[in-house]
């Protein structure tokens, strides 16, 4: 079971409730305990599906699930990521050198791999080249970058334009046209379905 899973809905296409006890794709039957989560994610990764790799590099990043922390061993599950075309595995090596997690941070490189990230159509690396631009003080370049990122939906591309704006770095036409973008993004995405998965969930998985 992956992260859209997670995403899927409740009710099918006739409003029938689906069984929450099975995948909502594959009908797979939930696992129960961590070891059997654990076993599927070994298998996705030997199948080379790229969002298990990601997810397997951040359980060694972070010593949980069950794995050992191992800094190499994430690095190198979200290169091989990367590498199947998981965006996500980029902006993960980036953040890594760009915080210093597990490694001596470099600037140049997770500025690399954030700009592999966005060129995958990343929104997370796309908003990060945006705020190093900001850091940077190059504020039109950051505003750029996060504006795309703002219209593929990403809502921390648009607190980073209201943070700009609120210090006088963007406009206000800036930051009207990243609340239009973003409320066109939930628009195209809305859907009865969705929202009535939010609801049950309480808000733990949102989609906006």
């Amino acid at each position: 079971m992956q992260s859209g899973c997670i995403f899927a809905p409740r009710y099918d296409n006739q409003g029938n409730k689906v069984d929450n006890q099975k995948c909502p794709f594959c009908r797979t039957p939930a696992p129960t305990t961590v070891g059997e989560c654990n076993e599927r994610t070994m298998k996705r990764v030997e199948m080379n599906d790229p969002i298990a790799m990601c997810n397997l590099g951040c359980y060694h990043r972070d010593g949980r699930g069950g794995f050992p922390q191992d800094y190499n061993k994430a690095f190198e599950l979200w290169q091989q990521a990367g590498e199947l075309g998981h965006s996500e595995a980029f902006v993960c090596l980036g953040y890594a050198y760009d915080h210093g997690r597990g490694i001596e941070v470099d600037e140049t490189k997770a500025r690399y791999y954030y700009e592999l990230a966005a060129m995958r159509g990343g929104c997370g690396g796309r908003c990060n080249l945006g705020v190093m631009e900001a850091n940077g003080g190059n504020f039109d370049r950051a505003v750029k970058h996060c504006m795309i990122a703002v219209r593929g939906g990403y809502n921390k591309s648009l607190e980073m334009i209201q943070y700009m704006y609120s210090k006088g770095h963007a406009t206000k036409d800036d930051y009207t046209k990243a609340l239009q973008l973003y409320q066109s993004y939930l628009l195209e995405i809305k859907s009865d379905q969705r929202d009535k998965a939010a609801a049950a969930r309480e808000d733990t998985f949102r989609y906006y």
